[in-house]
């Protein structure tokens, strides 16, 4: 029986669910489940089993017998926040079928049978559209990479949704820095009996094996080790780009007569910005461009426009996908363009160049207040790991990386010979 009487109110035992359920969790997760704090604090590293303690935690909330009740997984995107929500929707589908009232998967949405006959509803929502998050009071919510939020996600919106049911929360995430979620998680190492936080590296999982992550250490920068399966908390940590505020003295420069200049194009695709930006041979940023919900004819006359203005720029674009067309438009035009095709492996190369570059100090930035976003976007790009275990960069949730593609474009024909064949981003990242 998953179901216990006390005190004449039915409470679930959640020890009992679980095995019911097939669920052995190990030492690590049976901590997090006995802990009776309003508020939980998971800094973990990866594959330790955050997903799965959180999944059961979220299933033992909706299964509570109660008349009703409900529940958000939240992440930055829609995504991450599936990750947990599917990870119920396939212990529940395996197990609970017969609870299920309804199912929308495309709204991520569940609603459940409780074991009181009550109903009990899970949701999966995304932070990057707060308006979303607002509403109802909530009886529990699962935070998945909470360390990449906003700290407002939680604080204004997610924290406040749980005050008039007295709900709990469970934040889980590898470490990232020392923001909100690291002084969340002192908070739980602290005197407060809400809240209650642990941390623990990747190999306090008893079914990972230790010499495969061993191996990662070997592959990986010292700081993403650390960070992505020792779960350290490291100042810093996360950003693939330094000394850019110390490259960031330059300004806005005229073309010069037969000087010849090189740009980079990043191509809007839904929601993104279109980006071109110009550099010179001393690899100073001269020109910069940024738009979006553009027609392509607009775009193309601009972009033509600012190459012929700076003596018919080389322009080297990004070619993928819906970037081809324009790339032909662009040579019919007569621009001296090329086509820059996006792999895993090309963008790598892409920005190990451009982070050597800055990191050396040889590429001219203009001053944070001609270029704030050029600038904000090079200080949050960020890596992290896959959960294949691959290095990946990219922007935070919520921000572009239009500026820091076609940078890395319009520097990448200015890089040294010596880093012709340059290799990966681990190489520098620490």
């Amino acid at each position: 029986m998953a179901t216990g009487q006390v005190e004449g109110v039915r409470r679930l035992d959640k020890k009992a669910l679980f095995a019911d359920l097939g669920y052995v969790p190990h030492p690590g997760q049976v901590a997090i489940h006995e802990s009776h704090a309003s508020r939980r604090i998971v800094a973990c590293g990866v594959r330790w089993g955050k997903t799965l303690a959180a999944a059961m935690e979220a299933l033992a909330a909706a299964m509570e017998p109660r008349d009703r009740s409900i529940g958000w997984v939240v992440a930055p995107t829609y995504d991450l926040a599936e990750r947990v929500f599917n990870q119920v929707v396939l212990v529940v589908a395996s197990h609970l079928r017969h609870r299920i009232v309804s199912l929308k998967e495309h709204d991520r949405r569940l609603i459940l049978r409780n074991l009181g006959g009550g109903i009990s509803e899970i949701r999966g929502k995304s932070a990057d559209n707060p308006v979303s998050l607002l509403g109802e009071g909530l009886d529990w919510c699962v935070v998945d990479e909470a360390s990449r939020m906003r700290p407002s996600i939680w604080e204004n919106h997610l924290s406040q949704r749980l005050i008039d049911k007295k709900g709990w929360g469970l934040l889980i995430s590898t470490p990232r820095g020392k923001g909100y979620f690291y002084d969340l998680f002192k908070r739980g190492q602290g005197n407060d009996p809400a809240y209650q936080s642990w941390n623990m590296p990747s190999w306090e999982n008893p079914l990972l094996d230790r010499a495969v992550i061993e191996q990662e250490r070997t592959r990986l920068p010292d700081g993403v080790f650390k960070q992505e399966f020792g779960a350290e908390f490291l100042e810093g940590s996360g950003s693939v780009f330094r000394n850019v505020r110390e490259c960031a003295t330059g300004t806005w420069k005229a073309p010069e007569y037969d000087a010849r200049y090189y740009a980079g194009l990043d191509l809007a695709k839904v929601e993104d910005f279109t980006v071109h930006l110009f550099m010179n041979k001393a690899r100073e940023v001269v020109h910069f461009e940024r738009y979006n919900r553009t027609d392509w004819a607009i775009q193309l006359n601009r972009i033509k426009t600012a190459c012929d203005r700076y003596n018919k720029a080389y322009v080297l674009v990004d070619s993928t996908g819906s970037g081809e067309p324009m790339y032909e438009a662009l040579l019919r035009a007569g621009c001296r363009a090329k086509g820059y095709g996006f792999t895993a492996a090309s963008k790598a190369a892409l920005i190990t160049s451009l982070a050597l570059a800055l990191e050396q100090r040889q590429i001219v930035l203009p001053r944070p207040e001609l270029c704030p976003v050029l600038i904000d976007e090079l200080e949050a790009f960020e890596f992290s790991i896959s959960d294949s275990g691959n290095t990946r960069t990219g922007a935070p949730s919520g921000m572009h990386d239009d500026c820091v593609i076609a940078l890395a474009l319009a520097a990448w024909d200015l890089r040294p010979e010596q880093r012709r064949h340059s290799t990966t981003i681990t190489h520098f990242i620490r």
